[in-house]
């Protein structure tokens, strides 16, 4: 009995020092919540219906339409139509407010042999903000808002392989410019760039046909970092690897049934775990610097993107957490009928967005309609009865369509 509370006495004594120091395992650390944060997360919104309905797939699609110069710009090249455009919506966060919403406009057109050039225009309203002081009396109401267009070129460098690029101007004023404990606001502009690659091939199958096989990469908002002020660090943008795979079987002249999988991870640092002192108060060394488990998040763009792979505090087991899933499948009756249904996973500590998707699609003539419909895998959840709808327009077949006499 003595013995046991002695050995008592000496985990208490053990684990108090532990504590006082603030000493944690790589394998605590990465079961604890450590979500990735950027500026203008709005960037990261899936636009359209067809990839929204597939858990947010969409860097190999096939059959690509207006709407892939935000995939991946190099599959753009291979799609059927020589020019179209696109419309979509969304009504965001209907759990929560009623007011805000996002919309996207994107066009295409072929031009030379093998090349495509688009545009677009992102906007995200975040519906009426009243501002108050410190003493709750209102100062005035605001629209915050944020916006980005995109310019992007494709082209082939062989049948199967295309590369693309894109531009975008970033802006988002949340604050209406105004002064706040003595600090002004402005709104925040900035500008990045995507680079993406395709890969197409075709397999034989068992019944002697073949299928075809894609496999997409693009990095997203390669970018300045952005600030509402010029007293504030300036924060990075969500410079996001996508990694993509699709397949492809026709079961007959009239059915094919697609498959794909995305996988995603944000390139900025993850932020460090930083350490306390015995009375809880940060721990600060010798020269004044506080002390944190991790790598300094406060570097360049380019040395974020790097780092990003390895600096998770949790260790690896942390790193591999900051990789998103997405899984979508879709299946098409004559080209004309679309059902579609896919999978979103993020993991708990790193945001914990998971949920179930559903869609159809309906092509007529000259134009095809998609929706899409969100079920989250969590109850009252505020992306809960989300929908989405998106507008495509096939320009040659308007143009060539007959007119009325």
């Amino acid at each position: 009995m003595k013995k046991i509370a002695i050995n008592s006495v000496f985990l208490l004594l053990v684990f108090g020092s532990l504590q006082a120091q603030n000493v944690v395992t790589s394998k605590q650390l990465a079961g604890q919540l450590n979500t990735v944060t950027t500026m203008v997360p709005f960037v990261s919104i899936t636009p359209d219906s067809r990839s929204a309905a597939m858990g947010d797939v969409g860097v190999s699609l096939f059959d690509p339409d207006a709407n892939s110069s935000y995939w991946n710009m190099a599959n753009l090249v291979n799609a059927k139509n020589k020019s179209g455009f696109s419309l979509s919506y969304a009504p965001w966060l209907r759990q929560l407010v009623d007011d805000v919403g996002f919309s996207y406009l994107s066009g295409y057109t072929k031009v030379g042999e093998g090349s495509v050039v688009s545009g677009s225009f992102r906007y995200f309203s975040l519906g009426n903000i009243q501002f108050t002081d410190f003493e709750g009396n209102p100062t005035g109401n605001f629209n915050p808002n944020e916006f980005v267009f995109d310019f992007g070129y494709g082209t082939k460098f062989s049948k199967d392989l295309s590369m693309g690029v894109n531009l975008s101007f970033i802006y988002s004023n949340l604050t209406g410019n105004r002064a706040y404990n003595g600090i002004d606001y402005r709104a925040a502009i900035g500008g990045a760039g995507n680079v993406n690659l395709l890969y197409k091939t075709e397999v034989k199958n068992k019944n002697g046909s073949y299928d075809k096989v894609q496999f997409g990469f693009n990095i997203q908002n390669i970018g300045s970092k952005m600030s509402y002020s010029s007293r504030e660090n300036r924060d990075f943008i969500p410079t996001n690897l996508k990694l993509g795979a699709g397949y492809s079987h026709k079961i007959d002249d009239y059915n094919t049934v697609n498959i794909y999988a995305d996988f995603n991870k944000l390139l900025v640092p993850t932020r460090p775990y930083y350490l306390a002192n015995a009375k809880g108060g940060d721990s600060i060394n010798s020269q004044g610097v506080r002390q944190f488990l991790g790598i300094d998040p406060n570097t360049s763009v380019i040395q974020g993107m790097i780092q990003s792979f390895y600096d998770a505090p949790g260790g690896f087991s942390e790193e591999m957490k900051e990789w998103i899933l997405s899984v979508g499948t879709e299946y098409l009756y004559n080209d004309r009928f679309a059902l579609r249904a896919g999978v979103f996973y993020e993991a708990e500590t790193k945001g914990g967005r998971q949920y179930g998707t559903l869609g159809v699609g309906l092509k007529y003539q000259t134009f095809t309609i998609d929706a899409a419909y969100l079920v989250p895998f969590a109850n009252r959840h505020p992306l809960q009865n989300q929908m989405r709808f998106s507008l495509l327009f096939d320009l040659d077949a308007l143009r060539d369509s007959p007119k009325a006499e």
